[in-house]
């Protein structure tokens, strides 16, 4: 169950209802990761349309690249994590340190991806295919909002560890690696050249210094994954302490 007694604030009052807290998170959970779901099938259905009509001749590769977007796979991850905490809520599962672990994962991720599509990418038409508007601001507005907002609400207290900012770079990493190694080899159908990558920051081309604008962005991208962890960590132990 998604609770620990009630939320007080620093001197020891309660800070709201903690069952009104808890009825609004649950409801917010649901509707949130039904939005995600919404969202993706969307935008997933709008880009087939656009390809079919353009007449591109690999689909299924398309389709491959659609869920090679970190927004995309982040937001599945938010997803998951949301249905598991209204499961949780209910009854089932019980949640405990590991998925703690996963609970910060998702809600940095989310947040990251956030940042930089509203700092760096918003009003760039990205390779997907037709923009769907709502699902745009879905995933890259509602959805890491409300992964924060529920962070920092959530009543529920958090077994974290400061060497968990180290699993959490995990994951970035990896999908920074594949994208840079599958980006040459994997053919843009929309320009007709032989090479394929998610994000304008990543294609060694769009630099005048070519791989080493992409490293610069690489290493920026990463220093806000781990300082967006260390911030919601820190939130999560400074909790528990003043809990206790």
């Amino acid at each position: 169950m998604d609770t620990s007694g009630p939320a007080r604030s620093t001197t020891g009052r309660p800070a709201l209802d903690p069952r009104l807290l808890r009825r609004a998170l649950l409801v917010g959970r649901a509707v949130v990761a039904l939005l995600i779901l919404a969202a993706i099938v969307g935008q997933l259905i709008t880009s087939l349309t656009f390809w079919t009509q353009r007449g591109d001749a690999d689909i299924p590769l398309n389709v491959v690249n659609f869920f090679a977007f970190f927004t995309i796979e982040s937001n599945i991850l938010a997803m998951v994590v949301l249905a598991l905490l209204v499961a949780a809520q209910l009854g089932r599962p019980k949640v405990g340190r590991r998925f703690d672990v996963l609970l910060l994962c998702a809600s940095t991720y989310m947040v990251v991806t956030g940042i930089v599509y509203n700092t760096l990418l918003r009003g760039i038409e990205l390779p997907q295919g037709a923009t769907l508007g709502w699902s745009n601001e879905v995933l890259h507005l509602v959805a890491p909002l409300w992964m924060l907002i529920d962070w920092l609400v959530s009543p529920r207290l958090r077994d974290l560890r400061w060497r968990d900012l180290w699993i959490v770079a995990v994951y970035p990493l990896a999908w920074l690696a594949v994208t840079l190694l599958r980006g040459p080899i994997t053919p843009d159908q929309a320009a007709g050249d032989g090479s394929w990558y998610p994000y304008p920051f990543l294609d060694p081309a769009n630099f005048g210094n070519g791989y080493a604008g992409v490293t610069v962005m690489c290493l920026v991208v990463a220093v806000t994954v781990l300082v967006g962890a260390a911030l919601l960590l820190a939130h999560a132990r400074w909790r528990a302490r003043s809990r206790d």
